[in-house]
């Protein structure tokens, strides 16, 4: 069965931090935007495999939408 969650990539001084909103505590980290992807990669399947049945279907139920806001500050 395949999954489809959103991942949120966040530049910071230390590098790169990832989460995904769906998976509650499902996060990884990175030097480069590459390597943190790969790593929320591994964790979002490490994350589902322990899940139980009910637990993934909550999941599939879940909907997030996003958008992108862009003000400007006076």
């Amino acid at each position: 069965m395949s999954y489809k969650v959103n991942i949120i990539i966040e530049k910071d001084k230390n590098g790169y931090y990832a989460y995904v909103p769906e998976l509650e505590g499902c996060q990884s980290q990175g030097d480069t935007f590459d390597e943190t992807l790969e790593n929320i990669k591994e964790a979002i399947e490490l994350y589902i495999e322990t899940l139980s049945d009910d637990e993934k279907k909550e999941i599939e139920s879940k909907e997030i939408i996003t958008t992108i806001y862009e003000t400007k500050v006076a």
